[in-house]
């Protein structure tokens, strides 16, 4: 990679070291998830990251909401590599870059095999070489519009050993989903200390036992079909009596926080402990398809009450 590491740069701007991952935003129209985006922002998180699978077109979906807020990072958490190609991914990202300097953070994945290849009709090749060939493939890519020349910042969507040494050689950093601190740990020893570590962290808001199981059932219920992520984690421990659809109650206890603010709070410490820049809070409402407004807010002020 021939820029200079961006980690220190990155790490200044993310005052609070707390954003937000969702998926909910697909459940609105678009308009009104630019309104959700304002929220983020006032409610004073870092930044807003979310998905690519069958819904909005990730860039696209970036540049809108980046143009409804006025200092919100937004992240792509991630955007598929199969459902473009690198140049039209450098295009895209360069384009978003010179409109909303230092706001996006371009986070790019391989997807899972029944994704490429039942929905976008690509054969699903070897991530590791993929993704190698891909990056390489962006950093050559051909951009001829008038505009910043930096290249955009990006992060890979890294789980095992082999992706996360190749978040530091090729990459900005790495953007690990469904892990736990101690994931975090480790990815921290391979990135070393000058790239980004970006971490998501579910957590259900509820006193209530059963709910808490019903929440974190429907969040894991789609991942614990997917082969990267059985593999990830019995890379962390776990087994394969753990990956029963919508995971095991030990899975459940170990990626989903169950509890109050405090609980929260205390999860988005411990990866942070762990050498984590920025840990994204997934709040899982009573309905998933719902923005969380109340539950983001509610971990609003307990974050302003800690730094106060």
């Amino acid at each position: 990679m021939s820029d200079e590491p961006r980690a220190a740069e990155w790490r200044e701007r993310f005052g609070s070291k707390i954003g937000i991952w969702t998926l909910a935003l697909e459940g609105v129209e678009i308009r009104q998830a630019m309104e959700f985006a304002k929220i983020v922002e006032e409610l004073g998180f870092d930044s807003l990251f979310f998905g690519e699978a069958y819904g909005r077109e990730a860039f696209v979906n970036s540049a809108l909401l980046l143009s409804a807020t006025n200092s919100l990072i937004l992240g792509t958490g991630i955007a598929n590599i199969y459902a473009r190609d690198a140049m039209a991914a450098n295009a895209a990202a360069r384009t978003i870059d010179d409109a909303f300097s230092n706001r996006f953070i371009m986070g790019l994945g391989v997807s899972h095999l029944p994704l490429v290849e039942r929905f976008r009709g690509h054969t699903y090749q070897s991530p590791i070489d993929t993704m190698s060939s891909y990056l390489n493939a962006l950093d050559k890519a051909t951009f001829m519009a008038k505009g910043i020349n930096d290249r955009p910042t990006r992060v890979i969507a890294a789980l095992g050993p082999k992706m996360l040494e190749l978040s530091r050689d090729l990459a900005d950093g790495a953007h690990p989903y469904l892990v736990t601190p101690a994931h975090t740990k480790m990815a921290r020893e391979i990135l070393g200390p000058d790239r980004l570590l970006i971490v998501e962290q579910a957590v259900a808001l509820t006193d209530n036992r059963d709910e808490f199981l019903r929440r974190a059932h429907l969040h894991l219920e789609f991942y614990s079909g997917l082969p990267n992520y059985r593999n990830s984690w019995k890379r962390q421990g776990f087994h394969d009596e753990d990956f029963v659809r919508g995971g095991s109650e030990k899975l459940k206890d170990a990626l989903v926080t169950f509890g109050d603010e405090e609980a929260a709070g205390q999860s988005i410490q411990a990866h942070l402990d762990a050498g984590a820049d920025q840990v994204l809070i997934q709040l899982l409402g009573e309905d998933i398809n719902k923005p969380p407004v109340d539950d983001w807010k509610r971990m609003s002020n307990y974050l302003k009450l800690q730094s106060s």
